[in-house]
Order: C-alpha cells, then structure tokens, then sequence
C-alpha cells in the first residue's frame, strides 16, 4: 500500500508540472532559411515615432531599451529583420509649406540611427550594401521618402535626396501632388486633379529611372499604377500595400495590377495594417498569410514581399504584435505549402532582384543628362512660394490671371517669409 502511495503521489507531481512548449519544426526551419536569405522590409516608420515622441533628439532614446513602439533593436534581433527601408515621412500638411526642410530632417535621423549603433545597423544605399550588411550580420538600413510632396515638385530637390541614400519615392502620401493623384481619388472623399499623372509627373518617373531610384505605388490612385508601369524603365515597387481582392479598400492592389506587376518584374510589399488585412479594426497572422497566398496565386512567387508598416499603423495583427514575429509568418507560409524557393523569393531575393535591375536602367542611361525643365510656374504657383528663375513676362501673367485666386488664398494661409 505504502509503494502504490509513493507512485501515485510521483504520478501527481508528473502531472502538476507545466508541459513544455511543443517543438515546432516549421519555425524552425523558417529561422533556418531566414539565416540563409536575408528579411527586407520595404516600409517601417520608426523614424516618425522618433519625430513626434522625441522631436528627433535621439540622444535622449535608447533603442535598445525603447518600450511602447513596434520596433527595437533586441525585436529586430529576435524578428531576423535582415533589411530594412525607413520612411523618412513627414505629413501633408506640410506641402507649400517646410515639406523639403521636414524630410530632410528625418533623412538626418535615419543617418544618426545608423551612427549611434553601428553594431546593429549598417546605411546601406545599393543592392551590394543589402548583401554587406547579412553577411556582417547587422541590419542593412535604407531610406524611403514617403510622400512626392517631400520633393517640392523640384526635380533637383529628387536628385539631392538620392545623393544623401534615399532609395525609393512613394509618389504620393494621401494628398494630391501638384503632378500626381492620391489613392483616395478613388474614393468618394476626393476628385482627381491629373487623370493621374501630369506632364511633370512623367518627367519625375523618367528621372528616377535615370538616377536609380524606385518608384513606389503604395498611396497613389489606379490611375498612376497603370501608367507608371507603363512608362518606367525600371521594375517598381508597393512598400507596403496588400490584395484589393481580399479587402477591397483603396490601398490595396487590384488583381488586373499585381499582373502587371509581375510581367513588369517588380514587387508588392505586404502590408500589415489590420484595415487593409481584413478591411476591419481586427485580424490575425493567418490572414495575412492570406494575402500572400492570393498574390502568389495571382501572379507567382516573384511579385512578393513583407512591408509590414510597423510603427506607421495603430492597428496591427493579432500573432503580428511587432518586428519579432516575423519568423511565424515565414513558418505560416511553410505550414502552407510554400516550398524553400518561394519564402526565400519572398524574405529578399525579389526586392534584390528589383533593387539590381533598378541599378541596371540607372547604368544604361548613365551618358544621359539630368533633366532641368522645372514643373510650370502655374501649377505650383502659391503665396508660399516665390517664382525666382522663371520669365518676368510669364509669371506676371500667371500673377494676373491668377490675382483674384491669390487673393483670397492670401485670406486664408498663414504668411511665409
């Protein structure tokens, strides 16, 4: 009696004792492949949580130790983030006003990041970079400009954000540009003013085919996707915009385009945002595998990429809490039947294939001349803005044709001195 006592108090120890988590070989063998292929993500918004937290003094902020953001350095360690495009972003309310001085602000940043932790992150400004940076082990950091209103519609300002390591231009945010249409003239809430691109928008897709920079269509209308993949020379790019078919909200990608895209070899960078996953305030890992199997299915493994918006959405998924969990979605893609070729496709070897390709147009049009015709007086003209350069003749004309409107804009905007 006593020995039946012993093995039965044994047996109720053995079972009081949490069981251990249940291996699980699908994420294991995604850290394995994330190990191999690096992870890049095409849009991150840390810079901005910087900006508006800590007015960009960032020798005030411990990113090793910053809590309440989707995005620190031990969560990218843990998340194998391999690559990385920041958004220097800055607001709408910034166009005609400090849009260029705001942007280059937040490019200073992403160069101070790359300073102050020079163990973590590695600038990197060419496809080579990427490559440097997975072998050293440190996060390769590059720049996006979020938003076409950063450049002023000043095609030097285009040139001299290329030259301090942006990387890709989103053409719009959600506004209009004075040379291109925003996502949400396709909605109700607003009216195109360019039938998507003007004249001068051509003249900016054609000069960042010739300075090497992409061109990002996540925020632009239908409109401007199909005639820039029309008229790029190069691949381009969505940095973080998912499938329409699946949730049918503007900024996401119509079937008929991720076609395009694909015969256009670019690339569609997932988003994570809980509104463009399930058009609702709530979703789950699982569905954003969704829209990776529905582009795959669509267009093939070639067009994918992870653009996660971290930091930049209110929203994220339920799985998804921040930059850590990036191994349980590549282990989801596994569960579902994505062979090694394909995550890899997807982790980073489209983006480098875009990336290169991008650097191969540059190349091929290295003899050609910068282009130096300005946009029209008349489509920038504002009480912000001065008109140095152009005719006399021309822009008195426009002063005078446009007095009454200047006018009463002069009414209702602020002085700029």
């Amino acid at each position: 009696m006593a020995d039946m006592l012993r093995r039965l108090a044994l047996l109720v120890a053995f079972c009081s004792v949490p069981p251990r988590a249940a291996a699980d070989p699908l994420r294991d063998r995604a850290l394995e492949l994330m190990a191999e292929t690096p992870l890049i993500d095409g849009h991150n918004d840390l810079p901005w949580q910087m900006k508006t937290l800590f007015n960009n003094q960032l020798n005030t902020v411990d990113l090793n130790t910053l809590a309440n953001t989707h995005t620190n350095i031990p969560k990218i360690r843990e998340g194998r983030l391999a690559g990385q495009f920041w958004a220097a972003y800055v607001p709408c309310g910034t166009q005609y006003k400090d849009a260029v001085r705001q942007t280059l602000d937040q490019i200073d940043l992403i160069h101070r990041m790359c300073q102050k932790y020079p163990e973590s992150f590695m600038f990197a400004s060419s496809s080579q970079d990427i490559v440097e940076a997975f072998k050293q082990n440190r996060t390769a950091s590059l720049i996006g400009v979020e938003g076409g209103h950063s450049i002023d519609s000043s095609l030097g300002t285009l040139r001299t954000m290329y030259q301090l390591g942006v990387r890709y231009l989103t053409l719009t945010h959600s506004c209009n540009t004075p040379w291109a249409d925003n996502w949400l003239v396709d909605t109700p809430s607003e009216s195109p003013e360019h039938n998507g691109l003007s004249d001068f928008g051509l003249q900016v897709i054609q000069e960042m085919n010739r300075i090497g920079m992409m061109v990002d269509l996540a925020h632009v209308s239908e409109k401007v996707m199909d005639q820039v993949l029309n008229q790029s020379r190069a691949p381009v790019i969505f940095s973080h915009s998912s499938a329409y078919t699946l949730c049918q909200h503007k900024r996401n990608v119509p079937d008929h385009i991720l076609k395009k895209v694909r015969d256009k070899k670019g690339i569609v960078m997932v988003n994570f945002y809980n509104d463009y996953v399930t058009c609702s305030e709530t979703a789950n890992l699982s569905q954003v595998a969704d829209h990776f199997d529905h582009i795959k299915n669509v267009a093939g493994p070639s067009v994918i990429g992870f653009g996660g918006d971290y930091d930049g959405v209110t929203r994220v998924p339920q799985g998804l809490e921040d930059v850590s969990k990036y191994p349980d979605l590549v282990a989801e893609l596994l569960r579902r039947g994505w062979n090694d070729s394909e995550v890899k496709a997807a982790l980073g070897e489209n983006l480098l294939r875009v990336f290169r390709e991008v650097e191969k147009v540059r190349d091929s049009l290295n003899g050609s001349w910068p282009d130096d015709v300005p946009v029209p007086l008349e489509q920038v003209q504002n009480t912000c803005r001065t008109s140095y350069g152009y005719a006399p003749a021309a822009s008195g004309a426009v002063a005078a044709s446009l007095g009454p409107v200047l006018l009463s804009l002069a009414v209702l905007l602020p002085r700029c001195y």
